[in-house]
């Protein structure tokens, strides 16, 4: 493999959640371990579970890893770092500030953006730690800070005097407060990362065009900022051997080869390397040891047991649930690359076949969205909402507002603050409110995924605009946007997600946020299950039987209405295509 060719002392993995990243990273450290190198394995991953990869407890102190010499690892917990971070910054202020400000300094720290960049900051720590670096040939970190973090963290300027003289902030100044005494230290750290001969960047990525379309992102966001010299795994791929047997198995890897050969230029300059799809469970030394292997097939031969169906609803039920109201606003959240762009051209395609006005609207810059529904239908409408020009316009007001009396140091740290993830979310965001007024008399379907601390921050604006409006008569009564979204009458929200580990604990961190924000999500749908599907592949069915854990936790922890959508032989892409996808489910023939 690429990435095992003369590694260098710190290998970084990095990628969206789900895709295989804490496998890969585990396996790589099992395979330099046994190889006599002193390894040491760092999980940043707020859904991390080495812990029970490896079958032993780990935790936040290092901790030799039973059964492989030389290989010791340790688990940072984010929420607790960022737990940990806010204290630092919030705790001189109790007392001294009123409580109102206060809380508002917690609420800006309550984001995403805080736990990134907590996270980043413990990881860099062990980056620069001359006895700690001295003690390991390899130092191995599960964790995805972005470009974006890195760059921030690379700032000059005296961030706290900014912050200190401009309170209400932007989008996420709050998390940056008090970075200036650990500046030298960030520095040293992008200096490591940026090294090739120091630091290889592995990019872990599916063969699916959104998952590569946001590892090409990711490349280029930390080639931007100097960190250019990356390598690329594509990860979970069919083997052929399956695709030779059962109709399901050859039709994904024809969805793959696809997608492979549509790769963005640029990640085809990058050292690539391609590990097959597991049937098992890749839990145990055992299992990661062969994982970098070609072999695919575990000891014992293909496990052909009957795998149970779950005997839940399909996207019909939901589709029904909706149209009953006439009218509304549903929006489907979700992680990237769980499929929420086709849910919502699902939902909106089955309701405009049944004679009723949709308007489906997404924020997707790709435009994805058009190439998903390729057609199109009489009651269907369809609109892009361009987050740069949207961006560009939440800017240019931010600027000529609170930039207005600042100093040029000032204004180019409130510029670079604009450049982050959290103005683009609340851009798009204040762009749907304004197609929102629409599901008074029609459905709106919205593919989006704002963050509940973000809908925090926008509520920020409600309650102004509420507070302005008290000492209007009586009888007039005011609706923002977000006290609509809060209204279950007025506004669905549907979690999307897979029936996988990592997926299936970050959308319930996502219902949390939005909980918190007030909005209770309607339903949830678990898109691209094996679980629901028919197949013969034995390899396809031992993975259907691993979904059945994830699919009961939702059902019976998370969502109060729930949905299974089955993994299709052909890509959901056109209007016939969709519309299968949201068709009532057939009777089984047996399994």
């Amino acid at each position: 493999m690429h990435l095992l060719e003369d590694p260098p002392r710190f290998l970084f993995f990095t990628g969206k959640g789900g895709v295989g990243k804490t496998s890969l990273s585990c396996a790589v450290a099992i395979r330099l371990a046994r190889q006599g190198q002193r390894v040491l394995l760092v999980s940043t991953d707020p859904a991390s579970n080495v812990a029970q990869v490896f079958a032993q407890p780990i935790g936040n102190t290092i901790t030799r890893i039973t059964g492989v010499t030389g290989l010791a690892a340790l688990e940072i917990d984010p929420q607790a770092a960022a737990q940990a971070y806010r204290d630092r910054i919030v705790g001189p202020v109790r007392g001294v500030l009123p409580l109102d400000v206060v809380a508002g300094i917690e609420e800006q720290l309550s984001g995403a953006c805080t736990t990134e960049i907590a996270a980043f900051d413990e990881f860099t720590a062990l980056l620069t730690d001359p006895s700690l670096v001295g003690e390991y040939e390899h130092i191995i970190f599960d964790t995805a800070p972005t470009g974006h973090t890195i760059r921030l963290l690379q700032l000059p300027g005296a961030w706290s005097g900014f912050i200190d003289s401009n309170p209400e902030g932007s989008s996420c100044l709050g998390p940056l407060a008090g970075l200036e005494k650990q500046r030298q230290r960030y520095a040293d750290a992008v200096t490591e990362l940026s090294d090739p001969a120091r630091t290889r960047l592995v990019l872990v990525a599916r063969a699916n065009t959104g998952a590569l379309d946001e590892a090409a992102r990711t490349h280029e966001e930390l080639a931007a900022i100097g960190l250019a010299r990356q390598y690329l795994v594509i990860n979970g791929l069919m083997p052929e051997t399956e695709a030779a047997v059962d109709d399901l198995a050859a039709s994904l890897r024809r969805r793959e080869r696809a997608a492979l050969a549509l790769m963005p230029d640029a990640l085809k300059v990058l050292p690539v390397d391609q590990v097959t799809l597991r049937g098992q469970e890749l839990m145990g030394i055992d299992a990661l040891s062969r994982l970098l292997d070609p072999d695919t097939a575990p000891p014992g031969g293909h496990d052909a047991r009957s795998v149970e169906a779950y005997d839940l609803p399909r996207l019909s039920t939901l589709v029904d649930d909706i149209a009953a109201a006439g009218h509304g606003l549903v929006m489907m959240m979700g992680k990237g690359g769980v499929g929420k762009t086709t849910i919502a051209a699902a939902v909106a395609v089955a309701l405009a076949e049944r004679g009723l006005p949709v308007h489906l609207t997404t924020s997707d810059p790709a435009a994805h969205l058009t190439d998903t529904l390729a057609g199109s239908l009489d009651t269907l409408k369809v609109s892009r909402i361009d987050p740069r020009v949207e961006i560009a316009r939440y800017s240019d007001h931010v600027m000529a507002t609170k930039g207005a009396n600042l100093d040029a140091q000032g204004r180019a740290a409130l510029l670079e603050d604009l450049r982050s993830p959290c103005t683009e979310e609340i851009a798009v965001f204040q762009a749907f409110s304004r197609i929102i007024r629409e599901a008074r008399h029609t459905f709106v379907i919205m593919d989006t995924a704002p963050t509940g601390h973000t809908l925090l921050l926008l509520d920020a604006t409600g309650a102004y605009h509420r507070d302005a409006t008290r000492h209007l008569p009586a009888n007039m009564h005011v609706t923002t946007p977000m006290m609509q979204l809060q209204d279950p009458t007025q506004t669905k929200v549907v979690i999307v997600t897979l029936a996988e580990t990592t997926p299936v604990l970050e959308a319930a961190a996502l219902q949390a946020d939005l909980e918190r924000a007030g909005i209770a999500p309607w339903a949830w749908v678990i898109n691209n299950s094996l679980a629901a599907a028919e197949t013969s592949s034995p390899l396809l069915r031992r993975r259907a039987a691993h979904e059945l854990e994830q699919i009961g936790r939702i059902r019976d922890q998370h969502a109060h209405r729930l949905a299974l959508v089955p993994v299709q032989h052909r890509e959901p892409v056109g209007i016939t295509a969709l519309s299968e996808l949201g068709a009532p489910r057939p009777a089984l023939a047996g399994r």
